[in-house]
């Protein structure tokens, strides 16, 4: 009898560990690219402190680029599955090594601007002519030169009116804070920097000058075509960050400061309240409307549309792509067709 009950309990624990090994199965590792501390980049932060990569069966590999350039150049060597970018690489990175557009990371026409410097600020705001035949520092090819560009056509003028001298953000930020510089190209959170430290001033922002700017999540082809499934997950974690910090902002700022402050930015809490304020995401029924072609052209390839015409215009690229040759809803109306992913993509808490 009491090597019947022995046994009977030994079956019972060991039907019990195969139980609990088939309902923690091993995570999918998933090689996710962005650049640190900006603001569409924060959900993959957020994400891994929530742990809610692993609640969809996933192990994120994180790498980390200072720029999009070097981040689809890296594609070519399989580098990473995923990610987020801005819309200048993603157009670039389609038509260098065939990357695929697959949602948006957020609305970022607010957070690229002309800025002025604190000396020459009340000129350039009562006469913005007088930007005529004035130096600018900018990062050429980028959605800051974008927003730049917008920005100099509002007032009458284009590029060849002025002086442009390509820097990297960081070599921006010296200039102006060091008096080296009156007007550049920025984007956020450096806007936001220049303003606190060297007192710049927003003259202009890419939304101001009529220009869309999108963000973009993008997938290397040949990995969404194999993996559809595991795209989707990727999808529905991204939006289900925003779906929790757009309903628990305090924590999210919060979370926000860690993750800024880990990539060496310090800004006020003032400046990252902005960001929510000036920067709109998009939940899973947002992003679909969006990307919706069933009357013609959608919103996001006419959006991306305007900025391949723009790196055409710099010679960054021969030809302007169309939108479908690139963006595809396939991944996001998976999300939307899977019960649990699209509960999981909305929930709040």
């Amino acid at each position: 009898m009491k090597t019947f009950l022995r046994n009977t309990l030994l079956g019972a624990l060991v039907a019990s560990a195969t139980l609990g090994a088939q309902a923690q199965a091993p995570l999918t590792e998933i090689k996710v690219s962005y650049q640190p501390a900006l603001y569409w980049s924060l959900p993959f932060f957020v994400a891994a402190e929530k742990n809610w990569w692993a609640e969809v069966g996933l192990k994120p590999v994180f790498s980390i680029f200072p720029a999009g350039v070097p981040q689809m150049a890296a594609a070519a060597a399989k580098s990473w599955d995923v990610g987020g970018t801005g819309s200048v690489p993603a157009v670039l990175g389609h038509m260098r090594f065939g990357i695929k557009t697959i949602g948006l990371t957020n609305d970022e026409s607010d957070a690229n601007a002309l800025m002025v410097s604190k000396e020459m600020a009340d000129q350039i705001a009562k006469n913005p002519a007088a930007i005529k035949g004035q130096t600018i520092l900018l990062t050429s090819n980028s959605t800051g030169d974008f927003a730049v560009q917008s920005c100099l056509k509002k007032y009458g003028l284009t590029k060849q009116d002025v002086m442009i001298k390509n820097m990297g953000q960081s070599e921006i930020i010296s200039a102006l804070a060091s008096g080296g510089a009156n007007l550049a190209g920025l984007w956020a959170p450096n806007t936001y920097a220049v303003e606190e430290k060297a007192g710049a001033v927003q003259l202009c922002s890419g939304k101001d000058g009529g220009a869309i700017v999108p963000g973009a999540l993008v997938a290397r082809s040949e990995y969404a075509e194999q993996n559809p499934e595991e795209v989707a997950k990727f999808l529905a974690v991204y939006l289900r960050a925003w779906s929790w910090m757009n309903a628990n902002r305090p924590e999210a700022v919060v979370m926000m400061r860690k993750f800024y402050e880990q990539g060496g930015v310090n800004v006020s809490d003032a400046s990252l309240q902005k960001e929510f304020a000036k920067r709109p995401t998009f939940s899973l029924e947002q992003q679909l409307a969006r990307m919706d072609r069933s009357r013609g052209a959608s919103d996001m390839d006419t959006w991306f549309g305007q900025i391949a015409a723009f790196m055409r215009g710099t010679g960054a690229i021969n030809t302007t792509p169309p939108g479908n040759d690139y963006i595809t809803d396939a991944y996001m109306k998976r999300v939307n067709a899977n019960p649990k992913l699209r509960e999981f993509a909305n929930r709040t808490q």
